[in-house]
């Protein structure tokens, strides 16, 4: 009986110039947060949609979902799932008080516009 690859892919958002921000804040991360955040990566590859709480939250009132790489760094990266078993990462940064900042949330959901008028 031949396997079937049920994981989730994980793409990068891209801006019109073929830059990848989130990609870029990840390299920018020292070796310990990249492989929290690769663990988590690794979480939501393998259970897709039914990754929860602590690590994945719906943001309220938005397309947008939030993956939570938690501890010291405080790593949030917003994405959204989009066809054929991909998840779509938007903006990535780290949250710094209690309340995530607007302007975090408002960079993400600027991408997730510019994305559906090209697509549509």
């Amino acid at each position: 009986m031949a396997e079937i690859n049920l994981c989730w892919k994980i793409i990068y958002y891209r801006s019109h110039r073929g830059e990848e921000p989130v990609y870029d804040f990840i390299e920018s991360l020292n070796p310990t947060a990249q492989a929290k955040i690769s663990n988590t990566f690794d979480l939501l590859s393998q259970f897709g949609t039914r990754v929860g709480l602590p690590h994945v939250k719906k943001v309220t009132g938005t397309d947008l979902w939030e993956l939570r790489i938690l501890g010291g760094d405080n790593i949030r990266i917003f994405y959204i799932p989009v066809c054929d078993r991909k998840f779509l990462l938007l903006h990535a940064f780290i949250k710094k008080t209690r309340k995530t900042d607007k302007k975090e949330l408002k960079v993400a959901l600027s991408r997730l516009s510019e994305l559906r008028k090209i697509n549509h």
